[in-house]
């Protein structure tokens, strides 16, 4: 409508115009949110593509429709940003070699901006800064997950014309004298949720490696650990409610999961400070020998 020429305008009523149900549980949601995402990569390899608009749209519009076909492949770069720290820890190079006045003062720039734009939607969509974070979180969930398969999906679909089959997503109605949230516990197994586990797993073992690293060294740098534990532990702080929802109803995770993945981490950590020793590290720990 708006390639013919036609005008819209935004439009809020006093009473919600349509209402309907929606998936609460973590499978069912992740795959509403691919073919959201699926969509919007055929829109982008089709005709209906905004760079290839009449001139009757206008200049917003185009960068509008655009950001709309283009935002699942952006899931690429958000996935070398959750692995980069690991990596960082792994390796023991922080992710920037060297600080200078002007890469602070563009990263300063970057962070004012993002925080005005938080701020900015906050006020324009009336929500609360808890639900604005949940939306944050959410949305690295799904371009971890959702949003690469949908690409994947797209480029298939375009090079070798393999059609991926639509799943609908299950919206049951709870009964009056069933729980109206009984489903949002309930943890079905799909494809999508390997890259979030993956990611979770190689921050979580990442800074184990690094503090046992740093522990053993003969001269420790702790600022310099700190600087690149904070930003694996940012990555799971967005990826917390993943790792919530999968657990499922609160008190039914044996403890024994717990204290096995403690255990897993652990040793995993140590393994890599042995067979890959840092710099400068004690003789009496290289001496050591399994018995």
């Amino acid at each position: 409508m708006h390639n013919r020429g036609w005008r819209s305008v935004y439009c809020v009523t006093k009473r919600d115009a349509f209402r309907g149900t929606a998936p609460i549980n973590l499978t069912d949601r992740l795959h509403q949110v691919l073919r959201w995402a699926t969509g919007s990569v055929e829109i982008f390899f089709s005709q209906n593509n905004a760079l290839f608009a009449s001139r009757r749209m206008k200049f917003l519009q185009r960068v509008a429709y655009f950001n709309v076909g283009m935002y699942p492949f952006t899931s690429i770069f958000l996935l070398v940003y959750c692995v980069l720290p690991a990596v960082s820890l792994f390796s023991g190079q922080f992710i920037v070699q060297s600080l200078s006045i002007t890469f602070l003062i563009f990263l300063l720039a970057i962070t004012v901006t993002l925080c005005l734009l938080a701020l900015l939607e906050i006020k324009w969509s009336g929500i609360t800064l808890h639900e604005w974070w949940r939306n944050e979180q959410f949305w690295v969930i799904g371009g971890t997950s959702a949003h690469p398969a949908a690409v994947l999906q797209g480029l298939l679909k375009v090079i070798a014309g393999v059609d991926i089959s639509f799943t609908l997503t299950s919206k049951p109605a709870a009964d009056e004298n069933d729980d109206a949230f009984a489903e949002l516990y309930v943890v079905k197994w799909s494809f999508l949720m390997v890259p979030p586990i993956t990611i979770v797993m190689i921050n979580a073992i990442a800074i184990a490696v690094a503090v046992a690293r740093t522990m053993y060294s003969e001269f420790p740098q702790w600022s310099k650990l700190l600087g690149g534990v904070f930003f694996s532990f940012w990555v799971l702080c967005h990826l917390y409610p993943f790792a919530k929802g999968l657990m499922g109803r609160r008190g039914k995770v044996p403890t024994i999961v717990f204290v096995w993945s403690g255990l897993i981490s652990i040793v995993i950590s140590l393994l890599w400070v042995y067979i890959s020793p840092p710099a400068g590290v004690r003789k009496d720990y290289m001496n050591f020998q399994f018995p």
